[in-house]
């Protein structure tokens, strides 16, 4: 009997045999997002989805509620599909409600009332100035007959991604070194910017 007790007891502290609930998860990897190849790789074949709450009050720095004509900012959703390091973009326009003239003030985006979709593909994506950790990185992509630049970062657990973006020259501040994504370090059009730009995409697949 001693024997049979003392066998079952060095299987348990070997590990074995089953002897209780101690299992333990095995790690989660986390992937290295160093370099333009990782971060790309990382996404390629997901889709990042923007909508709701996650939709900024100036995308591009341009006010949601005012009507700008071809350059309105008003969203339902913007759906980005990740292939070839490039972006497919599909954005489903809101409604500017009330709109008294392009740039003027007193009209307001209705973002449950949807339009036609826009879709179009980026020529080019270049990511630079990449911290070890992924928490900020410089984001450049190039649609051919427009190019948005800004800065970009992954949530602790990969599941979101943050990119603060404006057309290409019309805004400064905002690299990485000037500060964090989201910080009021941003001049646009020659003046300080005090909205919200920051793109929150939910990451899938």
């Amino acid at each position: 009997m001693k024997k049979t007790l003392l066998s079952a007891m060095m299987l348990c502290t070997l590990g074995l045999s089953g002897c209780g609930d101690n299992t333990t998860d095995p790690p989660v990897t986390q992937p290295k997002l160093d370099t333009q190849s990782n971060i790309l790789a990382f996404l390629e074949g997901k889709t990042l989805v923007m909508e709701g709450d996650n939709i900024p009050s100036h995308p591009l720095s341009l006010d949601e509620d005012i009507n700008w004509g071809s350059a309105s900012q008003c969203f339902q959703k913007v759906t980005i599909g990740v292939g070839g390091n490039n972006f497919h973009v599909n954005s489903v326009p809101g409604t500017i409600r009330e709109s008294s003239g392009v740039g003027q003030p007193g009209s307001t985006c209705d973002h449950a009332a949807a339009q036609n979709a826009l879709v179009f593909d980026s020529k080019a994506v270049t990511l630079s100035n990449i911290a070890a950790d992924g928490s900020c990185f410089e984001v450049l992509v190039d649609y051919g007959s427009f190019k948005q630049e800004g800065r970009a970062r992954f949530s602790e657990d990969t599941k979101k991604l943050s990119m603060e973006l404006y057309f290409e020259a019309k805004a400064t501040g905002w690299h990485c070194a000037d500060g964090a994504v989201g910080a009021k370090t941003v001049s646009a059009s020659g003046q300080p910017f005090t909205g919200n730009a920051v793109q929150v995409y939910e990451i899938s697949g």
